[in-house]
């Protein structure tokens, strides 16, 4: 009898030690999530396409119905007549707004990174209402100070010119907002006690160790304020005069007047989302690496 029962015992392992078994196959459920993201990204580059499209025709086959859905071949005609219209004066439209968008870019991430950085990591008096200050300036909309903004820009003698473009728009709140919750998180207070040891100055910490760890933060803030102000339209129609006009004004004065030529104004704005695209291209890593840089934790 305890013979058998020794055999039976060698004979059977115990339940722990049996072989897994494999887990039942599922089907993949890739695909429905493959197919909507493809949905929502045709949808969101036909107005594009059908922009290009609009672009390189003429008048007559945008009035037809259907309209095209093809391109055409009178692209860089349009292109050529778009600059080549004296009175809109495209050229020096993108100039000026390569310029104040350029301009109000750079100052805009310095002094966000600046002031994000201060209001982040250093202790002084008054910070705390300073910061409220500053949030409070992003629930005013621009439109209740234009009408003050545009009697100062006058008193200062910069009316009608970029100047008066450029400046109200050299700091921005959300800027502010953006690269100081963006510090709190990226730089340790263990980096900056580190710095300092080393004998960096103030200055140079923020240039030699602040500003590398908001670099990816900083690019998303550069490529929304370059839009911001590529695309801003009200304020510079109110303050420019004929001879300095933006993107934007000289696209309103290709659309203006009784007759409407649509390819004409096709053209003028698939010039003037060019650059845009061409700074996604360039700094597209950086962009993608600061938004996605909140959602891993290092």
């Amino acid at each position: 009898m305890a013979a058998d029962i020794a055999v039976s015992t060698v004979a059977t392992p115990p339940a722990h030690l049996d072989p897994p078994t494999a887990p039942p196959r599922r089907r993949s459920r890739g695909w429905p999530v493959l197919l909507v993201l493809t949905v929502v990204a045709l949808l969101s580059v036909f107005p594009l396409y059908f922009m290009l499209v609009m672009a390189s025709r003429t008048n007559d086959d945008i009035a037809s119905v259907p309209p095209p859905l093809t391109p055409g071949g009178e692209l860089f005609g349009n292109i050529r007549r778009v600059f080549g219209n004296a009175d809109v004066m495209f050229s020096q439209a993108v100039l000026n707004s390569f310029l104040v968008a350029a301009v109000s870019t750079a100052a805009v991430v310095i002094t966000s990174c600046m002031a994000g950085f201060a209001f982040a990591k250093l202790r002084f008096r008054g910070r705390d209402v300073l910061l409220v200050a500053v949030v409070a300036t992003m629930m005013v909309p621009i439109q209740l100070g234009l009408v003050p903004l545009y009697m100062l820009m006058t008193k200062l003698g910069l009316a009608g010119t970029l100047q008066a473009v450029t400046l109200p728009f050299l700091v921005s709140g959300f800027g502010v907002f953006f690269m100081r919750q963006y510090a709190l998180v990226a730089i340790p207070d263990e980096l900056l006690d580190a710095a300092r040891m080393d004998g960096c100055s103030s200055w140079k910490t923020f240039w030699y160790v602040v500003l590398p760890a908001l670099r990816p933060a900083a690019a998303v803030l550069g490529l929304l304020a370059f839009m911001e102000r590529w695309n801003d339209f009200l304020w510079p129609y109110l303050v420019l005069d004929v001879e300095h006009p933006t993107v934007q004004v000289a696209l309103s004065r290709l659309s203006g007047g009784y007759y409407s030529d649509q390819a004409l104004v096709m053209a003028g704005t698939l010039l003037g989302v060019v650059p845009l695209f061409l700074v996604f291209v360039l700094f597209g890593r950086q962009i993608v690496g600061g938004l996605m840089q909140g959602g891993v934790k290092s």
